[in-house]
């Protein structure tokens, strides 16, 4: 998915929590600077002993700073039995062009 279809979601409040689950696998650090609000931070490092937290049963989307480190979560998440995953091309640098400053923590 690109980041402004993602950015046009997300600022329309299209997105259900009970269905669906943001995870940000960017570092600590990255996430301290911008993050979006209702997202999950799981480092991509630590995805294997955290896979727990992520709810198969939800549509997932993946964000990382340029959409990189988030294909490669993807792909691991579809290699162990997540069926609904989507990799947000661009990442938050390109969803940040299309969001307001206060759409974000």
């Amino acid at each position: 998915m690109c980041a402004e279809e993602f950015a046009c979601k997300y600022k329309n409040r299209d997105f259900d929590p009970a269905e669906v689950q943001v995870i940000d696998v960017r570092e600590p650090e990255e996430w301290e600077i911008y993050h979006l609000s209702g997202s999950k931070l799981i480092p991509l490092n630590t995805l294997p002993e955290r896979l727990s937290e992520i709810d198969q049963q939800k549509k997932t989307y993946l964000l990382c700073a340029h959409g990189i480190r988030s294909l490669h979560a993807a792909n691991y998440l579809l290699h162990n039995g997540f069926t609904d995953v989507v990799n947000v091309d661009g990442g938050i640098a390109e969803i940040s062009l299309y969001l307001d400053q206060r759409e974000s923590e």
